[in-house]
Formats: C-alpha cells, sequence, structure tokens
C-alpha cells in the first residue's frame, strides 16, 4: 500500500511538472517576442504598428478559439487534446522560425493560437484535476507562479536572442520545451478520454463565436492605423453585435449542447469574475508591451536590457500570484481581488509620470506594485471561475476565464497604443495611456467590492 501511494505521489509530482513545462510554454511565448520586435522591424523594414501583430494576431487566435478549445477538452480528454494542441504549436513555432517575410511571420505566430488555444484549457483543467478541492488556491497559485517565472524569464530571453543570436531562436526554443512537456505528461498523466460521450459539437455556435470574436478584436487592432470613425471598425462593431445576438439564439436552441452550457452561463459568480477579468486584462498588456517601447526608442537601450526591464514587475507577479493561492484558503476571493485593484490602480498612477528623461529605477517601484497587484487578481480570479462551475466543465470555464484576459488584453491594446499614436511624442502617449488605466482598474475595484463573492474550499 505505501509503495503503491508513493508510487501515485511521484506521478503527481511528475505530472505537475509536465503542466509546468506546458505553463511555461504558452506564458513565455506571450512576453518573449516583446523586447524582439525592434529586430524585426529591422529585418523585415516594418514599422511599429504592424509589428505589433506579432503579439496581436497570437492573442487575436487565441482569443477567438480558446472557449471551443476548453469545450472540446470537458468532451474528449484534456490530455487527448493537449497533445493535438502542442503539436500544432511546435508546427507553426518551426515555420515561424524560418519566415523569410512579415506575412509568413505573422501567418504563423497567429496559428500558433491554434495550438495554444487547444493547450491551455486542457492544462487547467489537468492540473485542478491533479489537486483536491480543499488544495484549489494552491493549483491556482502554482498556475500564476509559473506563469510569472515564464514572463520573467521571457523578455531577458526574448531580448538576448535577438541581440546576440536571432529573434527566431524565439521560435526554435519552444521544440524541445514542447518535447519535454508532451514526453512527461504522456507517461506519467493518466488518459481521462471518456468512453464515450453523449455531447456533440455546437458547430453554429463555436463559428458564430468565433467570428463575433475576431470581428471585435480584429476592429480594435486596426483602431491605430484607421481610426474609430473609420467605416470598417465601425462595421466591424456592429458586426460583433449582431453575431453576438445570434450566438445568443443559436445557444438557446441547442441547450444543453451550447458551446457554453447553461449551467456555465446562467452561473452569476463565474458571469461577474469574467466581468472582473475583463475589466483589469488591458493593464497587463499596457506595461508588457509600452514598457520595452520607451526604454529601446527613448532611452535608447538595447533589446535585452528592454526585456530585463520587465523583470521586476514579472518576479512581483510570480511571487504574489504564489501567495494568492495561500490567502485564498484564508480570507477568500473578494478581499484579495479588491486588494489587487487597488494596488494595480497605484501601480498605474505611478507609471503614468514617466517623461522622456524618465530614469529605469523610478520606474521600477511602478513596477513592483503592478506585479503584484497583476499576481493576486489572476490567481485568485481563475480559482473562483474554475471552482464555482461543476468539475466537468472546468477546462471550459478556465478557458472562458483566459478569454476576458485575451480579449481584454487585446481591446486594451488596441486602445492604448491608438492614444500612444495621436500623442505628439511616445512618452507623452504613454503617460496618458497608464493615466486611463489606472481609472479603468479604480472602477474594476468598485466590480469587485460588489459582485465578486468569496469561494473558499470546503474543509
Amino acid at each position: 500500500m505505501e509503495r503503491q501511494e508513493g508510487l501515485l505521489d511521484k506521478n503527481l509530482y511528475l505530472g505537475m511538472l509536465a503542466l509546468s513545462l506546458a505553463i511555461f510554454l504558452v506564458a513565455n511565448d506571450f512576453t518573449a517576442f516583446s523586447p524582439a520586435l525592434p529586430a524585426m522591424e529591422h529585418e523585415f523594414h516594418s514599422d511599429l504598428t504592424t509589428t505589433q501583430w506579432v503579439i496581436n494576431g497570437y492573442a487575436l487566435v487565441f482569443g477567438v478559439l480558446i472557449i471551443s478549445g476548453g469545450r472540446l477538452a470537458d468532451m474528449y480528454g484534456r490530455r487527448r487534446v493537449f497533445f493535438i494542441g502542442t503539436l500544432l504549436f511546435m508546427a507553426f513555432s518551426l515555420i515561424g522560425g524560418i519566415a523569410v517575410n512579415m506575412g509568413m511571420l505573422l501567418i504563423s505566430r497567429a496559428l500558433m493560437g491554434i495550438g495554444g488555444a487547444m493547450m491551455w484549457p486542457s492544462i487547467l483543467g489537468m492540473t485542478y484535476g491533479l489537486m483536491t478541492e480543499k488544495r484549489a488556491g494552491l493549483a491556482g497559485g502554482l498556475v500564476i507562479t509559473v506563469c510569472g517565472i515564464a514572463n520573467s524569464v521571457g523578455p531577458l530571453l526574448g531580448g538576448a536572442l535577438a541581440d546576440y543570436a536571432s529573434w527566431r531562436w524565439i521560435f526554435f526554443i519552444n521544440l524541445p520545451v514542447s518535447a519535454v512537456a508532451l514526453y512527461v505528461c504522456w507517461r506519467v498523466i493518466p488518459d481521462d478520454s471518456p468512453e464515450a460521450c453523449d455531447e456533440r459539437i455546437d458547430y453554429a455556435g463555436i463559428t458564430s463565436l468565433s467570428m463575433a470574436l475576431f470581428a471585435l478584436l480584429l476592429a480594435f487592432d486596426l483602431v491605430v492605423d484607421v481610426g474609430f470613425k473609420s467605416p470598417l471598425v465601425l462595421g466591424l462593431i456592429a458586426a460583433f453585435f449582431l453575431l453576438i445576438c445570434l450566438f445568443s439564439l443559436v445557444e438557446k436552441r441547442v441547450g444543453a449542447q451550447a458551446l457554453i452550457p447553461p449551467d456555465v452561463a446562467g452561473n452569476k459568480r463565474f458571469v461577474f469574475a469574467s466581468i472582473a477579468t475583463l475589466l483589469i486584462s488591458a493593464l497587463f498588456f499596457a506595461g508588457l508591451f509600452f514598457i520595452p517601447q520607451f526604454l529601446t526608442h527613448v532611452r535608447g537601450t538595447s533589446a535585452m536590457k528592454a526585456g530585463m526591464g520587465l523583470i521586476p514587475m514579472m518576479l512581483s507577479f510570480s511571487v504574489f500570484g504564489f501567495l494568492a493561492g495561500k490567502l485564498y484558503d484564508v480570507i477568500g476571493a473578494k478581499k484579495i481581488v479588491s486588494a489587487a485593484t487597488l494596488l494595480m490602480t497605484l501601480g498605474m498612477y505611478l507609471l503614468s509620470h514617466i517623461h522622456k528623461d524618465t530614469q529605469y529605477m523610478s520606474l521600477v517601484p511602478g513596477l513592483v506594485i503592478l506585479g503584484a497587484g497583476i499576481g493576486l487578481f489572476n490567481s485568485t480570479i481563475t480559482t473562483v471561475a474554475i471552482t464555482v462551475v461543476d468539475n466537468s466543465r472546468a477546462s471550459l470555464a478556465g478557458a472562458i476565464i483566459f478569454m476576458f484576459q485575451i480579449a481584454g488584453g487585446a481591446v486594451g491594446l488596441g486602445l492604448n497604443t491608438t492614444i500612444v499614436a495621436m500623442a505628439t511624442d511616445m512618452p507623452s502617449g504613454i503617460e496618458y495611456a497608464f493615466t486611463v488605466n489606472a481609472y479603468l482598474a479604480m472602477f474594476a475595484f468598485i466590480i469587485c467590492i460588489l459582485f465578486v463573492e468569496d469561494k473558499k474550499p470546503e474543509v
């Protein structure tokens, strides 16, 4: 009996190691490219508004398809969907690494989002599945901690490769990490594929929601180039509302077979957790994108040093994400997310005093405080979202909450980039953008105080 328990403990630890590698893989790819964008601009003779699609294109496809990925993972097995997604991620990473022009680079990077959209909800479902309900907060803390470490390493790794080798190696490094994660996961995580699946794929729901999200995210990405008054942008936003209405009608018709089943869509605690997530998601992307741009284009630092400039925020994000897992069991979600939004408000307020002569060290306090708020919030809100629904919906819930993070981030990045582009110079634009984000975090605080409910694990 002791031998069997020891084997189970070993498999648990190895399984968490495999999933941690997979979390690292996905999270690293969100941050590693930020300091390398100037090198890509130079090699392909591009500009900022085009090159930002290296980040936005991936986020766009990821955000559009992640709910479908989560639903498929719950229906057909999280491990199986994870394997398929990882193989796609590896294939398009290879193509991106050998890209010969900006078009090939952007297409391959966007298609990596298909693999990521299948991987992430599967990873979340398997991670929370390995943990008991009493340790759900620890699972959330682990996810955010690994994300924070990966996000910290990402800019440093991306900057170093851009300076001393090539930005192409940011793609190539995905291959060995993916291979190790796949192998360990295959060996120690049991196959959770159901023997028979009574549920059907909601093709109409997938199509209508994907088209709606694509229209919305594309509209805000195009705002930078054509402005809010452009007929194209207005048409895309109108299309979003029409398609969302169509999606709602489709979901009502199919009932329990819906892409987002009624027991999830009607869960008020889950809905308010999603709204709170949407509101604060722009802050992380704003810091992630504009701090390296400021350091590179205004202060004249190298890509590697610009990437290192994000380390205080990412390390704080990681540490406080881990602490949130411990605090969740003690004080509950409401107090944590409320404190987190206040920290993000303060962090953005401090960063909003940026100007052309700002020294890097004066940015560090704001970066640390902002990272602490994001770490506390993301860890806690992810745990709340996954634990307030039935365990059979865990991957779907994780996918939806992450979709709100991606959608909010992409929309926020589009708005922030517009503000920066309209200003007389980059420092002034960043100052205005960060001020707007501070007010957004204050509004998120009000939402958290009023509507986010505690969900403590049962003892």
